[in-house]
């Protein structure tokens, strides 16, 4: 069998992005926790729809680790329709090793609806009911784990015993939707088997049940249940990596144009961080890494059109001299 240099886990989807043209946000007084509300019983235009074959966080970040110059397939399932053999065609193209995506008899693959209102999204979801299984592979580098359908649970406890039979093979933990659901406990063995964990700071909130919001402290959180490097993103506000004890902070990447949409942010990030790390940088160049491509990812439609090269990473930040300073927060 092939030698990767990463392996994603987690489920793909057709992403089918729909540009709203009346809609209006609720939020609250401090502008969060907003609602998108569209009039009801009525019918509401739309600008333009634009489909992504092979969307879902692992074949984002799949796609993104493939661009930097990493080897990779990914682990997931499809359908036998039409949107699951033009998932199959999108990767392959990039190109990503899709041996190890199961094809499902008699159940559809996953199509996703994001709602695109001004320079953000509401994803509608759906998991369809596959058999998860974790195929046989030789042992990559990396493996990327993130989010899954509800009846996952039991082939990541197999990701976890594998990690253990093969102590060469690193492990990056990105928590979904379920993932965050299902809380800590569930998967302690995951997060005590993960080198990197990767979420936004929401998340780590959710995971640890806290209301407090200092990103050192829930970076230490996360670390007491496991992980090895923490890395927390805080949306506009930057992003945090908790390495060896020491905690690094990257402001936003300045944009080089407007801000499109948000999809695939997060993942963007991640597979230039970890793409960073797999080369061997420190963390605040990884750091520098993920804040780049992800900045160019929201300039563009979907989570992979804005995708950067290293090239063009290492251009982009060279370009900004001091205007762009990894610190140490003491």
């Amino acid at each position: 069998m092939e030698n990767f240099d990463l392996i994603t886990i987690g489920d793909i989807g057709t992403d089918a992005f729909i540009r709203l043209k009346e809609a209006s946000l609720h939020c609250n007084i401090k502008k969060e926790d907003c609602e998108i509300c569209l009039k009801f019983a009525s019918k509401i235009p739309y600008e333009s729809v634009t489909v992504i074959p092979a969307g879902g966080n692992g074949a984002n970040v799949a796609t993104g680790s493939t661009k930097l110059g990493l080897k990779v397939a990914i682990i997931s399932n499809i359908g036998d329709d039409e949107n699951g053999q033009d998932v199959i065609e999108s990767l392959n193209k990039i190109p990503i090793e899709t041996k190890l995506i199961k094809k499902n008899i008699g159940v559809a693959s996953n199509y996703n609806y994001v709602l695109w209102y001004e320079n953000d999204r509401t994803i509608l979801v759906k998991h369809e009911n596959f058999r998860y299984e974790l195929p046989e592979f030789t042992p990559p580098k990396w493996i990327y784990l993130t989010s899954l359908g509800e009846d996952s649970i039991d082939m990541q406890h197999a990701v976890a015993r594998y990690l253990d039979e093969h102590p060469e093979t690193k492990l990056a933990f990105s928590p979904g939707t379920m993932q965050v659901r299902a809380g800590y406990e569930k998967l302690s063995d995951i997060y005590k088997a993960t080198e990197i964990y990767f979420s936004n700071k929401e998340e780590a909130m959710t995971i640890l049940k806290t209301t407090d919001t200092d990103v050192r402290k829930l970076a230490e959180g996360i670390k007491a249940l496991g992980p090895k490097t923490v890395v927390i993103t805080d949306s506009l506000n930057g992003a945090y990596a908790l390495v060896e004890g020491k905690l690094w902070f990257a402001p936003t990447f300045p944009n080089e144009g407007d801000l499109v949409e948000r999809t695939g942010a997060g993942d963007s990030f991640a597979s230039a961080y970890l793409s960073a790390t797999f080369l061997g940088l420190p963390a605040s160049q990884a750091l520098a890494w993920g804040s780049a491509n992800s900045a160019s990812v929201v300039g563009q439609i979907g989570p992979h059109a804005g995708l950067l090269t290293r090239e063009k990473i290492e251009e982009k930040i060279a370009s900004l001299s001091d205007e762009f300073a990894i610190k140490e927060i003491v």
